[in-house]
C-alpha cells in the first residue's frame, strides 16, 4: 500500500498530460519473436559514456524487452502516428510488413524510416512502483529521415511538420 495521497499521483498525471513529449517504440528479440511497446519517457542521460533512460510498466512486451540483452530505441516521425497508436494498445498490430521494421545483423527489430535507431544493452533497472526505469548504453546510433515531429500531448499523438512550433 502507498503511503502516497492518490491525488498526488493523479494530479502527477494531469501535470504530465500538459507536457509534450517525443515518441518512441522500444523493440526487442523475445523468446516469442519481437516484442515492442510504445513510449513517451526516453530521455538522452549522457554523451560519454554514450546513455539514456526510459520507463515501462510490467505488461509482457516491457517484461520481454527488461529481459533482453539488448534492443532498439526507435525515434518516431509524424509519419509513425498509426504505429505509435498501435504500438501503445493491447493486441495491437506489430511488426507487420506494412510498418516497414527490420532486423539489424545482431538480432534487434529496427525501423529504418524512424528519425533514429539507438541499439542499446541495459545498464540499470530501477524498480519505482509498478514501473521500472531503464538506463541504457547506447552501442549504435542509426539515423533515419528528419521529416517534422510526433509528440504525444494529452494522450494523443500530434504531428508537426516544418516551422509549426
Amino acid at each position: 500500500m502507498s503511503s502516497i495521497d492518490t491525488t498526488v499521483g493523479d494530479r502527477l498525471k494531469d501535470a504530465f498530460r500538459r507536457y509534450p513529449t517525443g515518441v518512441a517504440v522500444i523493440a526487442a528479440g523475445g523468446p516469442r519473436g519481437p516484442v515492442g511497446l510504445t513510449a513517451s519517457s526516453v530521455a538522452s542521460v549522457s554523451v560519454d559514456p554514450p546513455a539514456l533512460s526510459f520507463s515501462v510498466m510490467g505488461s509482457r512486451s516491457a517484461r520481454a524487452i527488461l529481459a533482453a540483452p539488448s534492443f532498439t530505441v526507435n525515434l518516431l516521425g509524424p509519419e509513425h502516428a498509426g504505429l505509435a497508436r498501435d504500438f501503445a494498445r493491447p493486441g495491437g498490430p506489430r511488426f507487420t510488413p506494412e510498418q516497414g521494421w527490420d532486423l539489424l545483423p545482431t538480432g534487434e527489430p529496427f525501423l529504418p524510416g524512424a528519425q533514429a535507431g539507438l541499439r542499446a544493452t541495459p545498464l540499470r533497472l530501477v524498480p519505482v512502483g509498478d514501473s521500472t526505469v531503464v538506463i541504457a548504453t547506447v552501442l549504435e546510433v542509426l539515423l533515419g529521415p528528419a521529416r517534422g515531429r510526433l509528440v504525444h500531448h494529452d494522450r494523443e499523438f500530434h504531428t508537426l511538420h516544418g516551422d509549426e512550433i
